[in-house]
């Protein structure tokens, strides 16, 4: 057995400097206790591992042979608890984070460059998934916290504070130009072309379950991986999509596209920041989170954000 291990640090000093006092004297002790801790350790061991001298101590070859050992062990404590250090000043270590890329895009990026500017040295390592991926790596302790957005089921332990506000929309080009301005009901999309994105997003979930409570089911044309494609597709006139308005805010604005009316308001969801109670987090991912202003109450506060201190820097 081992035994007492403070034994082994007052033998590795004791070895390391070669005298009494200048253990006692470097671990803060008296030169008795350090006498004490090694008559203790070499009555456990069976060994002596000294010879006393007149001006300090020497090892033996059992006490060489133990040293070679110790030195390698207690060196490696040494740098644990240096490179401790440095991770709790921000000068190493990693942040793991889940997002999707409409929240990594539309939310997240800009704080990333934030905290890139102030701590360098930390490696930033984003798992690019949606909604309900991105809380399976929450619950599986696989990353600090994620960005998704709502509708999400949340359990116990995930608690989600919500950043921005975001709104979906029903986009159309040339081809639909006929249903610019009018006002529409849901049920008229059943005999359009559609695009959606595929089932397992948060965002066409949320879409669905909302049309389904008018008594709506719509089988898209077309089902994508992204957001940024629906946009293309609806440019090349392929149908009618849907997505979160930020995706095509400057095809709208160009008038490459425009936005369908309805007599229904869809009602506006929220990214969240998700963490878990089971998973405490590392210094750096909780300073992220502080420059993120994720505690904040203000919808669409994130941003802002971000700006102001990108513009203080």
């Amino acid at each position: 057995m081992v035994g007492n291990l403070e034994y082994f640090k007052v033998f590795y000093y004791t070895a390391k400097l070669g005298s009494v006092t200048g253990a006692a004297r470097e671990l803060s002790i008296s030169q008795p206790a350090v006498s004490q801790s090694l008559k203790a350790l070499e009555q456990s061991l069976g060994v002596p591992l000294f010879k006393r001298e007149a001006k300090g101590v020497r090892l033996t070859g059992e006490g060489r042979l133990l040293f070679s050992y110790v030195e390698k062990g207690y060196e490696q404590i040494e740098q644990g608890v240096e490179k401790l250090g440095q991770m709790l000043n921000l000068e190493l270590g990693e942040v793991h984070i889940g997002a999707s890329d409409m929240t990594l895009r539309f939310y997240l990026l800009p704080f990333l460059e934030i905290f890139h500017e102030r701590y360098p040295k930390i490696k930033v390592i984003v798992a690019n998934a949606p909604t309900p991926e991105t809380l399976e790596l929450l619950r599986s302790g696989r990353i600090d916290f994620g960005v998704v957005s709502t509708p999400f089921g949340s359990e116990g332990d995930i608690r989600g504070v919500p950043v921005r506000e975001i709104e979906d929309v029903f986009v159309a080009g040339r081809r639909f130009m006929s249903y610019k301005n009018r006002m529409m009901d849901f049920q008229e999309l059943e005999q359009l072309p559609m695009i959606f994105l595929g089932g397992n997003t948060s965002t066409r979930r949320y879409m669905d379950q909302y049309l389904s409570g008018s008594g709506i089911v719509l089988q898209p044309e077309f089902e994508l991986a992204t957001s940024d494609m629906i946009v293309q597709f609806a440019l090349r006139n392929l149908g009618i999509g849907c997505v979160v308005r930020d995706f095509a805010a400057e095809e709208l604005e160009s008038g490459r596209l425009f936005e369908l009316r309805f007599n229904k308001m869809i009602p506006r969801r929220q990214f969240c920041v998700v963490t878990s109670s089971k998973s405490p987090l590392s210094a750096a991912a909780a300073r992220l989170l502080e420059i993120m202003g994720c505690g904040g109450r203000e919808s669409g506060r994130g941003t802002a954000l971000a700006r102001r201190e990108q513009a203080s820097e």
